[in-house]
């Protein structure tokens, strides 16, 4: 038989191994990414995933939720919808809370059947496409649909910039939001009294030729040629275009609103017309201190898919926070409604859709400058 000195020691040692659980740190909270990572989007998806980052990171300082640290899985989707499929599945299969993402619209296309099937919100810092709005579903977004901001580029195109033809060169590889960009431009700029030329589209590739696409668009022509494409092509085809014609009026859609636009356009995009979603110039103290942060962290200036993917997480971080016992992550985003951005106060709608300011801006001596703001 034990001493009762071995039989006080193997209890305390019982007591102490039943201890250990409860004095370990608590399990985290799992959050998925999913963006292009790879390929010829990576402007958007690297950045976004940049700003994600750091919201967790600044998060899992403070504290993280409810005392649990914040855990990022990043999926690449390879702008490709297969892929974006198995990324989501994965991320699916790790429990994750919640997803930052997708950061196209093709890709939200892609994967929102999967995610209205799973008890999991989506929430996307840069989709813009009409073909998502109203639907009472998963999917939420940071920034406002086409429909709410193009009419404002159309008639700056017309009214402040002089413009009566212009044509349009989409890319159809994202086609679920060039084509809701192209239509709404298209409607507002013919409403103002223009005339929209017949639009080119082309599909995203290494391959593209981009002196033959400018030659095309500069057929018949135009006034001036805006481009609804990524930041790359964009940049691209300002050279060509401006290699036959060094005069014309150009312009993107807020897609190209990146700094990759002026680093590969260099002088060819001087003077080109940019919308972008956030004030670059802005000296609010939110803004200021994300900057900064971004700055330290990175070393490179945030683009808005930063910006909106570090706002995209903080909106998660408070949803999760305040939500109810029983209450889903959903109906407590719906049931909060209204967040803390670094610029604005993100307001969803009952279908998870929010609203948002445009601002037209020319690339100067290298630099995004404001020519119009929205109130």
């Amino acid at each position: 038989m034990p001493s009762r000195w071995q039989t006080v020691l193997m209890i305390t040692s019982l007591a102490l191994a039943a201890a250990l659980p409860a004095c370990a740190p608590p399990e985290p909270i799992a959050l998925g990414y999913i963006g292009g990572l790879s390929g010829r989007f990576t402007d958007l998806g690297i950045s976004g995933l940049n700003g994600a980052r750091l919201a967790v990171e600044q998060r899992n300082t403070n504290g993280g939720i409810k005392g649990r640290a914040i855990k990022l899985i990043e999926e690449d989707d390879q702008q490709d919808p297969v892929a974006a499929r198995i990324a989501l599945s994965r991320l699916s299969d790790q429990k994750v809370a919640a997803i930052i993402g997708p950061m196209t619209s093709a890709m939200a296309e892609a994967t929102l059947p999967l995610i209205n099937s799973l008890p999991i919100v989506m929430l996307s810092p840069s989709i813009t496409s009409n073909r998502f709005s109203g639907i009472d579903d998963n999917f939420f977004r940071i920034i406002p649909a086409t429909r709410d901001f193009v009419k404002t580029n159309a008639e700056f195109y017309f009214h402040q910039k002089g413009l009566r033809r212009i044509r349009l060169i989409y890319d159809s590889r994202n086609r679920v939001y060039s084509e809701s960009w192209l239509k709404d431009f298209i409607q507002h700029f013919t409403e103002a009294g223009g005339t929209a030329l017949e639009p080119i589209s082309f599909f995203s590739s290494d391959d593209l030729v981009f002196p033959d696409l400018a030659r095309q668009a500069l057929s018949d022509r135009p006034d001036g040629i805006v481009m609804i494409a990524n930041s790359i092509d964009s940049a691209m085809l300002c050279q060509s275009i401006r290699r036959q014609n060094s005069q014309i009026a150009l312009g993107t859609s807020e897609w190209a609103a990146t700094d990759r636009l002026i680093e590969l356009g260099s002088t060819w995009v001087e003077n080109v017309t940019v919308p972008q979603f956030f004030d670059r110039q802005s000296t609010q103290a939110d803004y200021l201190a994300f900057r900064a942060a971004y700055l330290k962290r990175f070393t490179i200036e945030p683009g808005f898919s930063a910006l909106f993917a570090f706002e995209a997480a903080n909106t998660l971080f408070t949803a999760l926070e305040k939500k109810g016992r029983d209450q889903s992550l959903k109906d407590a985003l719906l049931s909060i409604r209204n967040f803390a951005g670094t610029q604005r106060t993100i307001s969803f709608d009952q279908n998870g859709d929010s609203q948002g300011k445009i601002i037209i801006s020319t690339v100067i001596n290298g630099h995004f400058q404001p020519v119009m703001k929205t109130p």
